[in-house]
């Protein structure tokens, strides 16, 4: 059994913290914007894109767990909600369906961006982030002054400011709700208490796998990140409107 302080330890620690760090900003940014756009009407509109993807992306969980989707709102005043049976898969199915959007929405996220820039003529550096080093965090607030130049003062581009809205949108999304937190609590404590376990393994062939399904969940998750960025620069009237009526 080898000691916890490794190379597998260190990007587990990386991607954990950022999966805190997407959780955490995106529950900020969503209480700012429900707080500061006071009319029920504007927050529905600003939130609704990312509503209705975390919604699918529950309903995605479901059909991949085995469990049963009892009813689906997508979208209203209170938000949306997917209520479903017991998945098939024990355990580790509630934690499947609750956490879906922190791997959906992230695709997403890069889907948008590539239509945009393939299509919308929005200009984006090319993205490359490695979880296993700390020096793709530090990237990532040049990458995106990068992107917010290029598109906004170097070349105004008009579809880029739609590209902003549904990127906000879909970062507020990303947040698992209390419920959901409730239901995968038991499944997270044990999946975090297996991936220690390989690591202390250690042995070869499945510290492997392991280490290209982290590799996967870290990009997805810092991808997420990035734009959660983006989405905080657009906040950020709104955030000195929220803290002077506060």
């Amino acid at each position: 059994m080898r000691s916890l302080v490794s190379p597998e330890t260190d990007t587990f620690i990386i991607v954990f913290l950022t999966g805190l760090a997407v959780m955490g900003l995106s529950r900020i940014l969503d209480h700012i914007w429900a707080k500061s756009l006071r009319h029920p009407g504007l927050y529905l509109f600003m939130s609704a894109p990312g509503v209705i993807v975390h919604e699918c992306a529950h309903i995605i969980g479901c059909l991949v767990t085995g469990a049963k989707i009892k009813k689906v709102i997508l979208l209203s005043k209170d938000g949306g909600m997917v209520s479903y049976g017991t998945p098939a898969i024990p355990v580790l199915g509630n934690v499947i369906i609750s956490s879906a959007p922190l791997f959906v929405l992230p695709l997403v996220l890069a889907g948008v961006t590539w239509i945009f820039g393939t299509y919308a003529g929005c200009t984006f550096p090319s993205l490359a982030f490695n979880p296993d080093t700390t020096a793709s965090m530090y990237s990532l607030v040049p990458t995106i002054g990068q992107i917010l130049y290029h598109n906004l003062v170097a070349d105004f581009n008009g579809w880029f400011v739609l590209y902003l809205y549904l990127v906000t949108s879909l970062v507020l999304s990303f947040s698992p709700s209390t419920q959901d937190l409730k239901n995968a609590i038991i499944g997270i404590i044990l999946l975090t208490s297996v991936c220690v376990g390989i690591i202390l393994v250690n042995i070869p062939e499945m510290t492997s796998v392991f280490l290209i399904i982290l590799g996967l969940v870290g990009t997805g998750l810092m991808i997420g990140l990035m734009f959660e960025l983006i989405a905080l620069f657009v906040s950020l009237p709104l955030i000195f409107l929220y803290w002077s009526t506060s």
